[in-house]
């Protein structure tokens, strides 16, 4: 078997899956730290932290970091979800000991200047601005928010521009400290790597922490409800949805096909009947979204003031019939889609490093792409009807952006959707 793990005695794990026929390799380091482990007063700490690391440390200045990778070809990069906090490189195979020292160097020797963080918070509050400029990441900031009101997961991950102002490099250094911990941090690597030698090598990083317990975010409680935002747009963007199901929940992957067959492609349903059929809007698709203790399933769409309240009002009748009409011709073609993006994602030693990491944080263990196929295989298309009726017999979330006067009168029906 390529997939070989190794973990040390402090908790940190180290996870590898050798390609013999590739002449790159991805590595990373996947914490289990996002934005929900954030309280209000912090709220973009998460995010705010995985931009520092890259400024600078003990042995390299930020110029150093990028210079250090570029000049052999390399990629480094880093994002922040919800849950996950990650630092990865894509390199060429003899390079993987460069991208691993450059890894645990910002994890372990990141200074937090502060003419660097000074800069550093500017260019976040830009990121903000440009993010509040685009009303399809508004809209779904506001559908989390309405969906787990005042809670860790309901929050945005940039955080709001007070929190990003204030934020001090104590701070930072604090939440690294209390998160940052070995029981939560995985190093996953796919490619052509020995893992022996990254084992050997990553040891001199992470080996000297103590070991201790993973911190434990507040439970996710979903309450749904409206929040909608009125902007001069020329459309409304806006998204209905429903309590969905975890990670961890039995009928994940029967999420997964229900969202697909109802609008994961140009020949679901609500493609179809929304944009083809009757033209109503350029974009519209479903989406199921899972923590580990909640999820979220929901459908988006773009389209004018003028069809608004017709996209509404199709959406949710197609979601009514979702539960009764189902046939195993689409539902066939929704495993199919799902089971070639996974295999076609096999391809790539970058997907690959990164779901190893997130099956690790979130699962304890790792799936076979034979034992995934055999879960999307499972579901019958009577209990992805059932599923349907049990999700929709929720009360609903709506968020929308734009001129959602013209949504005043689509909202005043039942608290759910039946």
């Amino acid at each position: 078997m390529s997939i070989r793990l190794t973990t040390l005695p402090n908790g940190f794990r180290i996870i590898t899956d050798f390609i013999s026929t590739v002449e790159t390799a991805s590595v990373g380091v996947w914490i289990g730290a996002g934005s929900r482990y954030e309280t209000p007063e912090n709220n973009g700490v998460a995010h705010f932290l995985e931009h520092m690391a890259f400024k600078g440390t003990t042995s390299r200045s930020a110029y150093e970091i990028s210079k250090a990778i570029e000049d052999v070809g390399g990629y480094l990069n880093a994002y922040t979800s919800r849950e996950i906090t990650a630092y990865y490189a894509r390199v060429l195979k003899e390079d993987v000991g460069l991208a691993i020292d450059i890894l645990g160097d910002i994890l372990q020797n990141s200074t937090f200047d502060m003419e660097e963080l000074t800069k550093e918070r500017d260019v976040i509050l830009q990121e903000i601005h440009q993010s509040k400029d685009i009303p399809d990441d508004v809209v779904f900031d506001h559908f989390q928010e309405i969906a787990y009101p005042t809670q860790a997961l309901g929050r945005t991950i940039l955080g709001p521009e007070k929190n990003i102002k204030s934020m001090t490099r104590e701070t930072l250094i604090e939440f690294m400290k209390n998160h940052y911990n070995p029981s939560q941090m995985v190093f996953s690597a796919a490619g052509n790597v020995s893992h022996d030698e990254i084992v050997a090598r990553v040891q001199l990083y992470f080996s000297q922490e103590k070991k201790a317990l993973p911190f434990v975010p507040e439970p996710a409680s979903y309450k749904g409800g409206t929040l909608q935002e009125t902007r001069e747009l020329e459309q409304v963007h806006l998204i209905l949805g429903v309590k969905g199901v975890s990670s961890q929940h039995k009928d994940f992957y029967t999420s997964s096909i229900y969202s697909t067959l109802l609008g994961g492609g140009m020949s679901s349903r609500l493609f179809q009947e929304v944009r083809e059929k009757r033209g109503l809007a350029y974009s519209i698709y479903s989406f199921s979204s899972s923590y580990k203790d909640s999820g979220v399933f929901g459908v988006y769409a773009g389209t004018s003031k003028k069809e608004a309240p017709q996209v509404l009002e199709v959406i949710k009748e197609e979601l009514r019939k979702s539960t009764k009409t189902l046939s195993q011709e689409e539902v066939n073609r929704a495993k199919s889609q799902l089971k070639a993006g996974l295999l076609m994602g096999m391809e790539s030693t970058s997907h690959r490093a990164k779901t190893l990491a997130q099956q690790l944080l979130t699962f304890g263990k790792v799936f076979t792409s034979e034992e995934i196929v055999q879960e999307i295989d499972a579901p019958s298309l009577e209990r992805i009807q059932e599923f349907a009726k049990t999700i929709l017999d929720c009360p609903f979330s709506l968020a929308a952006v734009g001129p959602v006067k013209v949504l005043e009168k689509a909202v005043d029906f039942q608290e759910k959707i039946f």
